[in-house]
């Protein structure tokens, strides 16, 4: 077929223009490996991150929240007071992981996403979700291991795949550093003097980790002696029964649900129990993120200071006002007032009964 001469050299431009351009886009793409070991291919610019589910809307937004697309449920407002209003007012997407997951391709699809970030335990179920999500979607899914050990690791990877090594570097060295202080402070507390206890979730308290579980890998790390775990071996999470709970009778009670721990102190079974009558009982800071658990994320970097202030004092005497502002300023984009220190922690700083 012939052509007007200006017509077939337009024609080879777009063609060759548009080979080269494909190439070069080609070109911008890398491979990932994430922490399941998954070979993904992500663009090489990242500018968007749709994240799975509650873990890893921390660990983006402390990482890279001008990338984060937004939160995977509303924020209550004592929660946005202790985050930046630009950040605070993202939308709320809805999460692809855990029971009553509420986003969906659609979702996800209208969100342009670049990459999708999960967070938390890596499993063959999370694996297999994010296969399938990324067929479905065709968004690359990256799955990032939220252990507390795989902490410092986590920001080093994401971060480099998010192109902003340096910030990654800043949150690693920060995690790497408290959690080697932790061990140190930790191997010198006798076995004999590491407390029975239990963490009680939920809203009668009766919900509880078992040994491996990532809600108690807080108490695990800080050397506490499980109570469930010691009577029930490893798993995840379980409800008992007061009755078990009066024969494992602990000597701290820790959670981080105000409302229980409000009306527990007249309850006759949690009245009974040893911690409540002897006054270690202990609701953890709650603001932007519970310092324990849900979600299970690098918010329990913080908690670990907590949890060794309230279990063994004489090795963490220090008050915490001082580090907590450091971190939220850190790895919440927001320093502290006063009375925001005195709500998480209490006017003395040590830790809130």
């Amino acid at each position: 077929m012939r052509c007007a001469r200006a017509t077939c050299v337009a024609a080879y431009t777009a063609l060759v223009l548009g080979g080269f351009l494909s190439a070069a886009a080609a070109a911008e793409k890398r491979i990932v490996v994430d922490s399941a070991g998954r070979r993904i291919e992500v663009p090489g610019k990242i500018a968007r991150v749709f994240v799975a589910g509650g873990p890893a809307s921390v660990f983006i937004y402390t990482l890279a929240p001008d990338k984060l697309l937004g939160w995977n449920r509303p924020l209550t407002p004592e929660e946005r007071a202790y985050i930046p209003s630009r950040y605070a007012k993202l939308p709320t997407l809805g999460r692809l992981t855990g029971r009553g997951n509420t986003a969906n391709v659609e979702v996800v699809l209208a969100s342009r996403p670049d990459v999708i970030i999960d967070y938390g335990s890596i499993n063959s179920t999370y694996v297999s979700l994010a296969d399938r999500v990324q067929q479905q979607t065709g968004v690359p899914y990256l799955l990032f291991d939220g252990s507390l050990s795989q902490i410092p690791l986590a920001y080093i990877t994401a971060g480099e795949t998010l192109g902003i090594g340096e910030r990654a570097k800043e949150l690693a060295r920060y995690a790497e550093g408290l959690l080697a202080e932790i061990d140190e402070r930790v191997a010198r507390v006798p076995v004999e003097k590491r407390p029975l206890v239990y963490y009680a979730r939920g809203p009668r308290g009766l919900q509880t980790g078992l040994k491996g579980s990532i809600n108690v890998e807080s108490l695990e790390r800080i050397g506490a002696r499980n109570v469930a775990a010691e009577r029930m071996g490893p798993g995840g999470i379980v409800t008992i029964s007061p009755e078990q709970l009066l024969a494992w009778n602990p000597e701290v009670v820790i959670t981080i649900e105000s409302d229980f721990f409000t009306g527990a102190r007249s309850d006759d079974v949690w009245k009974s129990v040893k911690a409540v009558r002897d006054g270690r009982f202990y609701v953890a800071p709650t603001e932007p993120f519970p310092w324990l658990d849900f979600p299970p994320s690098v918010n329990r970097l913080i908690g670990l200071k907590w949890l060794g202030r309230i279990l063994y004092p004489q090795r963490f005497p220090e008050d915490l006002r001082e580090e907590t502002n450091r971190f939220y300023a850190l790895f919440y984009h927001q320093a502290l007032d006063k009375r925001q220190l005195d709500t998480l922690l209490g006017s003395s700083g040590q830790a809130r009964p």
